[in-house]
């Protein structure tokens, strides 16, 4: 049943968009088109320079940058990748020996490197026997100690790769004069153990978040050519150009990696100690090593974890995690082109046709929020799973849905626009606004059939009018009658209640149907009590309008629960939403029980019981006319005292018991409020009661 409504819904909407006309349907579709292009290529959309005139004395035009979609992506995967990266011990494969600022305080030279250190430092490392030794640090400018470091490396037993870059690749860290004599200095080290490796990273748009490109004019990059060169080229990554895996560690303020100062190597009374170099050999033995700086202010690389660890790691670290994830053979496997077409696709059709049912409420709501946390959620389990996500939309996803969303809703709405909101006013005049709507929302409401409903009912009618309509003139009649109904109507609507009919004067209304809520009963007690202040503030305009006029009498309320026929009733061509049943009944006599009772607003207990209110006072037990069976009566009074409404409920006790207490205790209480009508009426009904304990109105 509920598959069924569904599919009317999308066919209701789908029809209201083919309504919209053709320049709405094209309009729509190419919407529908961007949509599909953001959800595909959000990583690829740039930032747009959106021109600014600065009118300010002094100041020129100038461009204000805006993000585009691929910056949100970008964002959206550093927050993947920090937030799932793997918590690891140290990673006893590689080893780091740094330049940082405490070696250069102690050489007394910062820029460039002390060459004579590193070459007393390298012949050391490579006695200890490790895999591979790559140096990050450009041999660009000349140094005294050249010679001397040549012919260290010349004579290297381990494979050692020397740092290479040049100024086509890397314009911000060399210039050509220095890339001439970087390669004179590399071409003394040929047939050597010394090669040149790659020491590129690629910080596209400010981050290090993927393996450099391979280019042909490049050696290979320093992690995989120490690989290579180490008898591991099946681990070493070949063609990949994917994302950079990084790790936090296990602890913090651990290093990842093992990490020695490179002066630990060049004094030579430490070095003459057993258990100094013991100690160094077992960080370098059967590892890969790497040589270069950890400077404070220098070769700093901002990583997809820079935002959660604080700071910017040395670009010697990054070359560190590029081998760590080749030995761990974390090749990323990126999603085809296919697949990311497929799920574009995906995310546009549910776009559609999410705007297509035109639901309201908390299931739209609980759709819409379900679909967002699966965009969102589905490339951070593709992360977890292993699988590349640098180039996989969210953002693009969650974007192209709305605007797809948008497109489709904007066109179904705008073919019935107007029709609807003709319907709604007009039924909102009977009926609540949420209850109209629902009516709108599902037409088969108005079926002609009617079901069985408990009610709380409420009949309300003007005392005198009749007679003064026949003393004044047909149109302020018509006047007069227009302008009480409104006011009664507001009251019943603004409480949530259906109005039923007009009888001349009176209204009938009810709560429970179409829709039935909780808090129905304090809602039709509430409206009957601002009926009647409704109805009070009726006569005084009159009387304020025109002091000729007849004197308006006051409005009289019945209020009762109980079961009833409510539905659509009546044939082809006129139909009726009402309610029929002896509850019905029962509220009007309530209502014309008011003037016998000198009262204003009288319920029957069923209906007070039902209310959840506290201001009731019993007001005894009555034979309605062409009734047998007596009802209880409540009347509402916010303003009576506590303690007397109790003494009241005491009487009615008695009362039932047969104790002829109730009436002293009935007649106690109205002495205290001897302008109470109600009251005295009561005190009479006590001293008069019928055969069955109950007075019988006549």
């Amino acid at each position: 049943m509920s598959e069924d409504r569904d599919d009317n819904l999308l066919l209701r909407g789908w029809r209201n968009v083919r309504e919209a006309g053709p320049r709405r349907l094209a309009l729509t579709a190419l919407l529908v088109l961007l949509a599909l292009l953001i959800a595909r290529f959000s990583w690829d959309i740039p930032w747009q320079a959106i021109p600014q005139a600065l009118r300010t004395q002094g100041a020129e035009q100038t461009d204000m940058k805006t993000p585009g979609t691929g910056d949100a992506e970008r964002a959206l995967y550093d927050l993947r990748s920090s937030l799932l990266a793997d918590r690891i011990e140290q990673d006893d494969r590689i080893t780091m020996v740094v330049y940082d600022d405490q070696t250069l305080i102690n050489a007394r030279k910062r820029s460039p490197l002390d060459r004579g250190m590193l070459a007393r430092a390298l012949r050391i490392i490579d006695d200890m026997e490790p895999k591979a030794i790559g140096l990050d640090i450009l041999f660009d400018q000349p140094q005294d100690e050249d010679a001397e470091l040549i012919a260290t490396l010349r004579a290297m037993q381990t494979p050692t790769l020397v740092g290479y870059a040049n100024f086509a690749t890397n314009q911000a860290d060399i210039v050509y004069d220095q890339q001439v004599y970087l390669e004179e200095f590399l071409a003394q080290l040929e047939g050597s153990n010394a090669r040149p490796a790659s020491i590129r990273l690629d910080n596209t748009h400010g981050v290090t978040r993927k393996w450099p490109s391979i280019e042909p004019d490049l050696p290979p990059v320093l992690g995989r050519a120490m690989l290579r060169e180490a008898g591991e080229a099946d681990s070493a990554f070949p063609g990949y150009e994917g994302s950079l895996r990084y790790r936090h560690p296990a602890f913090e303020n651990e290093p990842m990696y093992g990490r020695l100062q490179i002066d630990n190597f060049l004094d030579p009374v430490l070095m003459e100690i057993p258990e100094v170099r013991a100690m160094l050999r077992e960080q370098i033995e059967g590892r890969y090593v790497l040589v270069g700086g950890d400077i404070i202010d220098y070769d700093r690389v901002q990583t997809t974890l820079s935002s959660v660890i604080g700071e910017n790691p040395a670009g010697l670290r990054v070359h560190a995690d590029m081998i760590a994830q080749m030995l761990d053979g974390e090749r990323r496997r990126p999603l085809s082109g296919a697949m990311l077409w497929a799920m574009a696709l995906l995310v546009v059709a549910t776009a559609v046709l999410t705007g297509l049912l035109e639901w309201s409420g908390w299931r739209i709501y609980t759709l819409v929020v379900g679909q967002f946390a699966l965009f969102i959620g589905l490339p951070f389990l593709l992360e977890w799973r292993g699988v590349e996500t640098l180039g996989v939309p969210a953002a693009g996803w969650l974007l192209g849905w709305i605007v797809a969303f948008t497109a489709v809703v904007s066109a179904a709405r705008a073919s019935g626009a107007v029709q609807r909101n003709f319907a709604q006013g007009a039924l909102g005049k009977y009926l609540p606004r949420e209850m109209a709507q629902e009516i709108l929302d599902n037409p088969q409401l108005l079926a002609l059939h009617g079901e069985k409903k408990e009610l709380f009912v409420l009949f309300s009618d003007l005392e005198g009018f009749t007679k003064m309509s026949h003393a004044i003139e047909p149109e302020m009649v018509a006047k007069l009658l227009n302008r009480y109904l409104d006011m009664l109507s507001d009251v019943v609507l603004e409480h949530g209640g259906v109005i039923d009919k007009f009888v001349g004067d009176a209204v009938v209304a009810f709560w429970g149907a179409p829709i039935a809520r909780p808090d129905d009963g304090e809602r039709a007690a509430r409206a009957g009590y601002a009926l009647w202040r409704a109805g009070e503030a009726f006569r005084e305009e009159v009387a304020a309008m025109d002091a000729t006029l007849p004197k308006i009498g006051k409005t009289r309320v019945g209020l009762h629960y109980g079961e009833a026929v409510v539905g659509n009733f009546g044939g082809e061509n006129r139909i009726q939403y009402t309610a029929l049943g002896d509850s019905m009944n029962t509220a009007a006599r309530l209502e014309a029980a008011n003037k016998a009772l000198e009262s204003s607003v009288m319920a029957s207990r069923e209906f007070a019981d039902r209310s959840g209110m506290e201001w009731w006072r019993p007001m005894g037990a009555v034979v309605l006319r062409g009734r047998a069976k007596p009802v209880e009566l409540m009347e509402p009074a916010p303003d009576f005292p506590a303690p007397d409404r109790q003494r009241l409920a005491d009487a009615y006790k008695a009362a039932r018991n047969g104790d002829a207490k109730a009436i002293d205790i009935v007649r106690d209480v109205s002495a205290r409020h001897p302008h109470d009508a109600a009251l005295k009426n009561l005190l009479y009904r006590m001293q008069n009661l019928g055969d069955g304990g109950a007075y019988v109105l006549g």
